[in-house]
Formats: C-alpha cells, structure tokens, sequence
C-alpha cells in the first residue's frame, strides 16, 4: 500500500471539506513534516519556507496574493484556488453595502445607540432625528460593475432584480460568465463609461499589477457627485488616498469596502467591514470543498482545475500507470519526454499537452509499469520543472 500523502494545514478549513480526504490514503494538520500539499485560506505564505517536499498549494478562496506564485510556478507547483464558491456571499455583502449607504444605516444605528434608553423623551427624540438620515430607494438608480465573473454576473443580476439599471465592463469576460450575464446588463466600453454612468460603482476584479490602482486620482472624479463606490475585491485596487481625498470634497458620497485600514477608519463617509467577503458559513464549506476536490485530483491522478498557474489540464484515466510534467513552454518538450519513453521501450496509451503563458503540463498514460529511472531520465530534461509517477493502487 502506498505512504500516506501529508496535507498541511495553515489555518481553519470547514471540516465538512477535510472530510473529503479519506484517513486511510491522508494525513492531514498544522504540524505535519515534508508535506505533499498545503491548504490554507489567508494565511501568508510569503515569508515561509515552503518545503521541497511540496507538490500543490489549494487556496480555500478566490485570491492568491498571499501566496508567492511565481516561485511555486519555477518549481512546477500549481496554486489551485476555488473560484466562484463565495460568489453568493460576495453577492449579498454588496447588497447589503449599497444598502447601508442609500439608507445612511450606519449612521442611523449610531444615532439610535446614543440614545438612553432611561430618557422620557427618547421617541420625540427619535422622530426629530430620523430625518437627517433619509436615504434613497436603490430601485431606478444605475450600478456599474466592472468585472463580470461570477461575483460580478451575480451581483449585476440582483441589481436588476430590485430595479436597477446595470453596466457592466470586462474586456476579458469568459464564455461562462458572458452565458449566465442578464440580457438587461448594458455594455459598456470601458472603466471611464461605467464612472461617468452609474449611481454605484462595484469592483470584481483580482488584484494583479493591471488593476492595482484601477480606480485613482485620475479617475476617480469621473464618478457622479454623490456616488458610491464599493470595493470586495482586494483593497489595491482602489487608490485609497485619491478616494478619501473625493469623499473629503464630497465628490463621492460614500466608500463602502471589506479593507479597513488607519486612513480611512472612523472617516464619516467610509464603511469599512471586517474583511467579511466570504465569511459565511456556506462560503467557507464551498471554498473547502472545491479547491480540497481540485487538490485530490492533482495528487491521485495529475489532473489541474482551477490553478491560477498551470494550464487546465483534465484526461480520463485509461491506463493503471500515469507520468504527470511541468515544464517550460519551450520548443520539443513532448518530443524529448516521448523519445525517453521510447528509448525505455514504452506505450503512450493517451497522453495531452497543454500550455499557459511560460508554463507547460502534460498528462501521459502509459500501458506498462515505468521504471524509476525512467522518470529520472524525464526529470533530468532541460526545462522539465517536476516529475510525477502515479500508478494506481492495484
């Protein structure tokens, strides 16, 4: 019987997504040795010495900034995460943010808790105070959305569930998300004309050298007088000093985001919560249970879904013996990996090769038991970056 593969783990992962790593085939925890594979969900991997022993990383969320990617990427280490399993608690947070701010909510729960409860005159009190916090119904008002990918299909459709007209912007948008995109969604060309547009403005992108700063001095004051801009995304997309610097002026109306921080707390037009973009309980179960699934099927059969690093790369098993490669997206790869093969006198049942910027994976089914040094002979391959064997368990 084969050793035990190791998971470890980083931080708190919904157990019902743990559960999917059998006890008989895992050993899974925070003290585990010369791991296999690391799971974790904020933890920030920067500073660590990841082990040579490690094969895969499984992100328990969207975002990978906490993970150094590049390096993981030279040692032909996929990154896995799981998109879109948050998607509806995302949804309902910007909801409830463009709630808070067309209603003055936050406010209106200060004024209320001010109050003493002792006080004889607490309802006049309350009726000569609730008119400065009117607010606005969100129903007839435009938002904007820039980034349509899950998060961003999700919220443009309950937008226009309770009435509002929607733009939506992403020169990238995928054949799924252009799919389940509402018809009532209006194109627009670019950041500038969703700015100039919308009563709201919300951010569904990931941060990447592209977008940090996509919304800054620059254009910041494009937006409407009196907007609101809301951002669960990661907090370097939004230029915070150029918004607070329109918030002070009161170009905008509000800034609504999951990033507190020293600037902007207590600032009377910011509502900043607690980094509570996936912090539900059915989020936290989805996100364990997509990237642990991805995970297993990398580590059992070689199979990469969902790695912000490495191509797709999904093959049937055909055969009881499989060679899973990374490489160099470099000219006659799968030429040499075929020829070593060849030399050893070995049938390639099935293979696939696919590639991804600089990065290159390649599946091969092999009907033949293959021979330790065969594999070496593979790994020994200028440009070859890891070598996997992965016979099936008679």
């Amino acid at each position: 019987m084969a050793e035990p593969l190791k998971i470890l783990v980083l931080n708190q992962i919904s157990p019902n997504g743990l559960k999917r790593l059998p006890a008989e085939r895992y050993v899974v925890g925070k003290d585990v040795t010369a791991p296999d594979a690391v799971l974790l969900r904020s933890a920030d991997m920067h500073a660590m010495e990841i082990p040579a022993s490690v094969r895969a990383i499984g992100r328990a969320g969207a975002g990978t900034n906490n993970i150094p990617v590049k390096a993981m990427s030279a040692r032909g280490v996929p990154v896995f995460n799981a998109p879109g399993a948050n998607a509806n608690a995302v949804k309902e947070l910007v909801i409830a943010g463009m709630l808070l701010a067309a209603r003055n909510l936050t406010g209106a729960l200060q004024f209320v808790a001010g109050l003493d409860p002792a006080d004889a005159g607490m309802d006049k009190k309350v009726e000569d105070g609730k008119k400065t916090y009117a607010g606005f119904e969100l129903a007839g008002h435009t938002l904007g959305v820039i980034g349509l990918g899950k998060i961003g299909c999700l919220v443009a459709d309950a937008a226009i569930k309770l009435g509002m007209q929607v733009f939506g912007y992403d020169p990238e948008i995928t054949v799924d998300a252009a799919w389940s995109l509402p018809a009532q969604v209006k194109k627009a060309n670019s950041v500038a004309e969703v700015l100039k547009n919308s009563d709201f403005v919300s951010v569904h992108v990931p941060l990447l050298e592209a977008t940090r700063d996509l919304i800054n001095a620059g254009n910041v004051g494009q937006m409407k007088d009196g907007a609101t801009l809301l951002n669960f995304s990661r907090d370097g997309i939004v230029n915070e000093a150029a918004v607070i610097t329109a918030l002070d002026v009161k170009r905008l109306g509000h800034y609504v985001c999951d990033f507190p921080s020293p600037q902007a707390n207590r600032h009377p037009r910011v509502i900043a919560l607690p980094h509570l973009g996936a912090s539900t309980r059915e989020a936290e179960e989805n996100c364990a249970i997509m990237v642990i699934d991805q995970l297993r099927d990398f580590l059992e059969h070689g199979n990469v879904q969902n790695a912000v690093n490495f191509p797709t790369v999904v093959m049937p098993r055909e055969s009881n013996f499989r060679l899973a490669i990374a490489n160099a997206n470099v000219p006659n790869m799968v030429g040499q990996i075929s020829t070593a093969m060849a030399q050893a006198g070995l049938n390639i049942h099935n293979m696939m090769n696919k590639s991804r910027g600089d990065m290159a994976y390649t599946l091969v089914d092999i009907e033949t038991v293959v021979p330790p040094q065969v594999v070496a002979a593979i790994a020994a391959i200028t440009g070859v970056l890891a070598v996997r064997y992965l016979p099936l368990e008679s």
